[in-house]
């Protein structure tokens, strides 16, 4: 697959150097390294759109001053660069996630195999770890449950190997749909993967006791009613992906939706959230 590589300098760098990756991860780009001065990110040719980006960056140059360049890259081999830097992730003691080509522990009640591919959800990120740790402080055995912008699947996994079912995940990449299903494989579970964006869950007859949604304020902050929608009274809300200062945003919409805000969890300058169902 031939690639796209853009370069980003920042003035300042922080925090908009993690704004502008979660931003340019809608359009289309799979790949990021932060610089001294910003970002590199690589975006497959055929989905690159330069006047995507440019949309992006007018949004903030009020507050940043960013410029960028691009051109096309030789091929890599991905997963190659990968297993050369790819490190297992070891939360809260009890939850070991790692590659094939790491060395089961039996040390840990969980131990999940996640190749991820072009997929985010390696649990590297705070937002994915902050999403395991509530998987793992809350009782999920036999709950109805979706996770939405699933990834490589790593919490629809773990949510599965600790009791819940049935399990579903949504992506809006059809590889990142793939790489759920063949990692669900890899740890033998069962969870049904389904190619969509929240529409999808127009055509679900079902209903949840929880949904799980690592995705960024701005497709939260739409797509938080259509959640509160689908979940069973007494259902739960926890979402990440976004800055601590814009809790209060989200927090609203979920308020408004008949959610209200059980407990929150923070992680450097990202948050997580737990809200529930007033009936």
């Amino acid at each position: 697959m031939e690639y796209i590589e853009a370069v980003f300098s920042l003035q300042p760098v922080d925090p908009w150097r993690e704004i502008l990756t979660a931003e340019l991860a809608e359009t289309g780009f799979e790949s990021f390294e932060h610089t001294p001065e910003g970002i590199k990110a690589w975006c497959p040719a055929g989905l690159f759109n330069a006047g995507a980006v440019e949309e992006v960056l007018s949004v903030y140059s009020c507050r940043c001053t960013m410029s960028w360049q691009h051109g096309p890259v030789a091929p890599v081999n991905w997963n190659e660069e990968w297993e050369k830097n790819y490190e297992p992730v070891v939360i809260l003691d009890r939850c070991l996630i790692r590659a094939p080509f790491h060395t089961a522990d039996k040390r840990y009640e969980f131990d999940i195999v996640i190749e991820p591919k072009m997929s985010f959800g390696t649990a590297h990120h705070e937002t994915t770890r902050l999403m395991i740790g509530w998987l793992l402080s809350l009782d999920v055995s036999g709950k109805a449950l979706l996770d939405m912008g699933c990834g490589t699947g790593v919490l629809a996994i773990l949510a599965a190997l600790n009791g819940a079912s049935p399990v579903t995940a949504i992506d809006n990449y059809i590889w990142a749909c793939e790489n759920t299903t063949e990692n669900a494989a890899r740890n033998d579970v069962t969870i049904k993967t389904i190619h969509g964006d929240v529409s999808a869950l127009a055509e679900l007859p079902a209903t949840f006791d929880m949904i799980l949604a690592n995705i960024n304020r701005n497709v939260l902050e739409e797509d938080i009613p259509v959640y509160a929608g689908k979940l069973k009274p007494q259902g739960e809300l926890l979402i990440s992906g976004f800055f601590t200062v814009d809790e209060k945003i989200l927090d609203q919409v979920a308020q408004k939706h008949g959610l209200m805000k059980v407990a929150g969890a923070t992680m450097g300058q990202w948050s997580s959230v737990r809200y529930k169902t007033h009936l």
